[in-house]
């Protein structure tokens, strides 16, 4: 039997701790209406969107993760800054930087993208940009106090500091209330020491 197809992604959580740093940006960001705010449960680093996907197919991804991930020791990353893809000017998608540990992390997106291609997805056409989405911009065009309020964001400004301690596949259920995120495979980083 084939079994429901599941909208998932692969993604590094982030804890707790970090959510309120992001939540106080998205606190002094929140001028205007027009955009939709990441809630602070479901803050996440995507390292790879899978869109619709069956069962099989997930299997066979978690496979693969454990072995394209067995090897990579856990790092840190540091957040700062603030912009938004595509532009500041133009923004679609408001988001925090990685300041420190980026390559880390591209790394580990390289690495998920060579297990998603190896267990038969498509490869992601997008390049991979290390960065934490802290919300969409809804209204077209953007309000002016929107794009006001991110170009007088300091630059650089530190959030906070996490260590990468995991990888985890999620199943993401999109509801009119918000989506729900949960966890079906989680891959641990290897211990540094």
């Amino acid at each position: 039997m084939e079994g429901e197809a599941v909208r998932a992604f692969v993604a590094v959580p982030l804890p707790p701790e970090l959510g309120a740093g992001a939540a106080a940006v998205q606190e002094r960001l929140r001028v205007c209406t027009g955009v939709k705010w990441v809630a602070r449960e479901n803050l996440h680093f995507t390292l790879r969107f899978l869109g619709n996907a069956s069962p099989q197919a997930l299997d066979l991804l978690a496979r693969s993760l454990r072995d394209a991930l067995a090897d990579r020791a856990a790092f840190p990353i540091t957040l700062g800054g603030v912009g938004a893809f595509p532009a500041v000017r133009r923004p679609q998608a408001i988001w925090i930087a990685v300041a420190e540990g980026s390559g880390d992390l591209e790394d580990l997106a390289r690495r998920v993208e060579s297990a998603a291609v190896a267990a038969g997805f498509p490869a992601d056409e997008r390049p991979f940009r290390a960065h934490l989405t802290v919300g969409r911009v809804k209204a077209r065009p953007a309000p002016r106090e929107l794009v006001r309020s991110l170009e007088a964001e300091p630059a650089g400004v530190p959030v906070g500091r996490m260590q990468v301690e995991e990888v985890v596949l999620m199943r993401s259920e999109l509801r009119r209330t918000g989506p729900i995120y949960t966890p079906m495979a989680s891959f641990p980083l290897r211990r540094s020491g």
